[in-house]
């Protein structure tokens, strides 16, 4: 797996922003957008929402586990999770 760190341009609340990235976790946070059927702007604008203290790229790294975690312990992904996600997220 390449770890380059990739480059690309999100809007966040309204407000555009970068985020650096690998490419296995671009796939992923893709991914999460597919399945909830929300744009990776909302996402991101949603992991803002909860983010204190750390950086945005590291919030969004560790939500993206979160909510495939969160899918393997019930053994799906299916719309909704990144709201139970979050939920999860906020707790930790």
């Amino acid at each position: 797996m390449q770890s380059k760190l990739i480059s690309r341009n999100v809007t966040v609340n309204g407000r555009r922003t970068s985020l650096r990235l690998e490419n296995a976790t671009w796939d992923a946070l893709d991914q999460i957008c597919e399945c909830e059927k929300i744009s990776v702007h909302e996402l991101c604008s949603m992991i803002e929402g909860v983010r204190f203290g750390s950086s945005r790229t590291s919030t969004v790294r560790a939500f993206i586990v979160t909510y495939f975690r969160l899918a393997a312990n019930r053994g799906e992904i299916e719309g909704g999770t990144a709201n139970k996600a979050l939920t999860a997220f906020m707790a930790n």
